[in-house]
């Protein structure tokens, strides 16, 4: 028996030192397994589902939730009843600001070269105020020449009357005739001709030297200088100066053809400088009577007050309240808009969605209003009216203010 023990032990530790196990022989079998036990798993759920599928169609049939609802409900959608109340009427214009009167001067006589430069851009003139002064020597001479033929003229003008005067003394005495008489007359007269003539020369002559001044039509404010002394200027020349005429100022504001036909002559607005938070009175002093063909648009004349803020040429904006209406007030999500334009959906008594077309009015920090499509007293679909559609039915609830 010891024997048979001995060899038997033996025999097994030979085994396990000549058979070692295979790891990978491991592995594949640890995977088979897993890959037979997910392959169960799914073939049960497979089963239960089929089980549920056919046994719920053997039943009887659910009722079709409504259109829109989730889990057989209606959606739950917040209405706002927004009656009707004062809403003021303003319109918002942009444009640039110039001068009412805008005055161009130039040169009114022949020219010439520019000797003086008595203003500036930014100064106020008086009307008749010398601007520029034009070299004026030529002028100066020939004036001085006619003058003294004016002198000459008139010299001769008394030698021709004293002749005169001592025939007629002679001629009771008969020592000259009726016929000396006459031609005397006509010597005096045509010796006065030619004084006026040469007066007349004088006088033309010192009015084209004033026009070498360089005058201001107007009183106002200058806006422009283009002139510098030395310069030589003539009728072509242009504008040597621009001027505001009693420094009015006007923003051009150009505004669509149904706004423009809400503005009336007198009525205020208020003006702002781009860049500025400085506001100015205003009032429309012009409506134009008619209205661009190609843009649909027409210009309003707002008066301002001068100020130095107030430059022409610059931007600026104008609000003007054109009173007030009675219409309902909507949230700008209440309100919205596709091809076929403004609209807002209702839910009405059967709490079913019916789609309004509505007209937009004013719009400002306080909402919307509506001034055609609704009479105040619906229930509007407050928001996440793009997510509804006409005819479905909904849970509404008031929405708290």
């Amino acid at each position: 028996m010891k024997v048979m023990n001995v060899e038997t032990t033996s025999w097994r530790r030979d085994g396990i030192e000549e058979s070692p196990v295979d790891e990978t022989v491991v592995v594949v079998r640890r995977r088979r397994r897993r890959n037979i036990i997910i392959a169960v798993v799914a073939v049960v759920v497979l089963l239960l589902a089929a089980m549920f599928m056919f046994g719920g169609s053997a039943e009887e049939p659910a009722k079709a939730p409504p259109k829109g609802a989730q889990g057989g409900q209606a959606p739950v959608v917040s209405v706002i009843v927004p009656g009707r109340q004062q809403v003021g009427r303003t319109i918002t214009a942009t444009g640039s600001l110039a001068a009412i009167r805008d005055l161009p001067v130039g040169v009114p006589g022949e020219g010439g070269q520019v000797a003086r430069v008595l203003v500036d851009a930014g100064q106020w003139v008086r009307a008749g105020q010398v601007l520029a002064v034009i070299d004026r020597s030529v002028q100066a001479q020939e004036a001085a020449q006619l003058s003294a033929q004016v002198g000459v003229a008139q010299a001769d003008l008394r030698l021709a009357q004293s002749n005169l005067d001592r025939a007629q003394r002679l001629l009771p005495r008969g020592f000259v005739s009726r016929a000396d008489i006459d031609r005397l007359t006509a010597t005096r007269d045509a010796a006065a001709a030619r004084v006026r003539v040469a007066q007349a020369q004088v006088a033309g002559t010192r009015a084209r030297i004033q026009r070498l001044d360089v005058r201001a039509p107007a009183a106002g404010l200058v806006l422009d200088r283009n002139v510098e002394a030395g310069q030589v200027v003539g009728g072509g020349s242009g504008a040597l100066f621009r001027i505001a005429q009693g420094g009015q100022m006007e923003l051009v504001a150009r505004l669509p053809q149904d706004e423009l036909a809400r503005l009336q002559v007198g009525m205020p607005a208020v003006v702002t400088p781009v860049g500025s938070e400085q506001t100015y009175q205003g009032q429309i002093r012009l409506v134009s009577p008619i209205v661009d063909p190609q843009t649909r648009q027409g210009e309003a004349r707002i008066a301002v007050p001068y100020n130095r803020e107030l430059r022409p040429g610059g931007f600026a904006q104008a609000t003007l309240d054109t009173g007030s209406v009675t219409a309902p007030l909507l949230p700008e999500s209440a309100v919205q808009s596709d091809a076929q334009g403004s609209f807002v959906l209702i839910v009405g008594n059967d709490n079913k969605v019916v789609r309004r077309n509505v007209r937009i009015g004013e719009v400002s920090d306080r909402g919307m209003s509506i001034v055609e499509g609704l009479n105040g007293n619906e229930r509007i679909v407050l928001s996440a009216g793009a997510f509804l559609t006409p005819g479905q039915t909904v849970r509404p609830e008031r929405a708290r203010n």
